[in-house]
């Protein structure tokens, strides 16, 4: 078992960061688009019109997953949730049913809820690895009957990645996603 979470961890961790390296990229089209020179601005529109087609299968693939891993964390390899991970996992697992929902609809008005969801759970997360990387203090204390700490990392990987930055990252990729399929017009 020791092996499956070492490997789950160095998984995660890499698309954490593959994750990271993607929205950046959009960042960079976006300001291609906003400020490039006409044909930086044309292919970065096409690329963006792309990738804002597929925005909400992409959001959708990002929230199972993230739901899959938190559940693999906790229900199979014993991560017990501290409460700041409850409160992320409320904002992050009815993405899968409204973005299944979506995609199997074929409706694309699911985005506004989505990106309500992720913003709130962002802003939870990048909390939690903020107290968890630099304040313990600031974070909520256990239990009386003796609950996990949020302070408590249970792994760090390339310096930085624990299951906070895991979790901010699927936030703002589903944002990302979302703000694609919101305001990208498609081809």
């Amino acid at each position: 078992m020791e092996s499956f979470t070492e490997n789950l961890n160095i998984f995660g961790s890499l698309a954490t960061i593959f994750g990271q390296i993607f929205v950046f990229v959009i960042i960079a089209l976006w300001l291609c688009v906003r400020f490039g020179t006409p044909p930086a601005r044309k292919m970065a529109g096409s690329i963006l019109s792309t990738l804002g087609y597929w925005g909400l299968t992409s959001g959708f693939l990002v929230a199972l997953i993230s739901v899959a891993i938190s559940l693999i964390y906790s229900d199979i390899i014993g991560y017990e949730p501290c409460k700041l991970c409850w409160i992320q996992r409320v904002f992050l697992y009815p993405q899968v049913i409204i973005l299944g929902l979506a995609l199997w609809k074929k409706c694309r008005d699911a985005e506004i809820y989505c990106l309500a969801l992720s913003t709130i759970g962002a802003v939870i997360a990048g909390y939690h690895f903020y107290g968890q990387s630099f304040n313990p203090n600031a974070l909520p204390a256990c239990d009386a009957v003796g609950g996990v700490s949020c302070a408590l990392r249970f792994f760090v990987e390339f310096g930085y990645v624990t299951i906070p930055m895991m979790s901010l990252t699927a936030f703002v990729l589903i944002t990302t996603c979302m703000l694609l399929v919101r305001f990208v017009p498609k081809k």
